[in-house]
């Protein structure tokens, strides 16, 4: 058999074949990220499990308790958002199936409700672009993009809240980071940013999404990090909210008001 065949062949295969360096198994061991499964479940928690499959490392302890706070943060926000509705929703209609009611709350995560966080790490990085390229200070990129948002009359994500005036998750968080020393340029940018929409647009505080958007950047997580740690927080809350409309509730109890407005009856001519 030619040798050049015999590696073609072997090269196909392994072309052909999903990759992946999360995680393995063979008949005795499950491995995540080359750590044995049994020694992360006596030796880690679920944190540093979630840490470790994103980073592909385990957390420090400041680390870890900065990730376990955010997920805290962002479990529920009450039957109102729009995750749990959707997912009480489906629950009253559906009775038999757990996992439907759950993905419809997870279907509800979007840019709008969960994904300021992505954006806000994004503006983050962007701001900090500013910073390095043209050796400016974080204060000078900040009052730019402030200035930017006014005169375009743009939404910036991570900046205000419909009932705090002051979102006491923010503080918690920034001082859990400046306490274990992780506090960095995300965080500087942030209060920065907050100083000078507050000069230039109106009051505005730095809401949960910003704030974990500013941690998680300095943790060194991408973007994308921020809707998926929303995602895996709120998973535990839709699970509770989906238990309890199935104890609690009948079926069928949601009514969802509905006006019309559309044309009155008539007949077909």
């Amino acid at each position: 058999m030619p040798s050049d065949w015999w590696n073609w062949l072997i090269m196909k295969k392994s072309m052909d074949a999903w990759r992946t360096a999360i995680a393995n198994s063979d008949e005795t061991h499950i491995w995540i990220r080359g750590y044995d499964v049994t020694s992360l479940m006596t030796h880690a928690g679920f944190t540093e499990t979630v840490f470790l499959l994103h980073q592909g490392r385990l957390p420090k302890a400041g680390e870890r308790r900065l990730l376990d706070a955010i997920l805290v943060a962002v479990a529920d926000h009450g039957a109102g958002a729009p995750s749990c509705a959707a997912a009480r929703l489906a629950a009253s209609g559906n009775r038999q199936s757990l996992s439907a009611a759950i993905a419809a709350g997870i279907l509800a995560i979007g840019d709008e409700h969960g994904g300021a966080g992505s954006a806000c790490m994004e503006l983050i990085a962007a701001g900090l672009e500013i910073t390095a390229k043209e050796q400016t200070s974080i204060e000078d990129a900040a009052r730019r993009i402030a200035e930017d948002a006014r005169t375009a009359k743009k939404r910036l994500p991570g900046l205000g809240h419909r009932v705090h005036s002051s979102d006491p998750r923010t503080a918690t968080l920034f001082g859990m980071a400046r306490e274990t020393g992780l506090a960095g340029k995300g965080i500087a940018f942030m209060e920065a940013l907050e100083q000078h929409v507050r000069q230039t647009i109106k009051p505005l505080p730095i809401n949960i999404d910003g704030a974990l958007a500013a941690v998680l950047y300095d943790l060194g997580f991408p973007p994308e990090f921020g809707k998926l740690v929303f995602i895996i927080g709120r998973v535990a809350g839709l699970t509770a909210e989906v238990a309890e409309e199935y104890a609690r509730e009948k079926a069928m109890r949601i009514h969802i008001p509905v006006t019309y407005d559309g044309v009155p009856p008539r007949e077909i001519e």
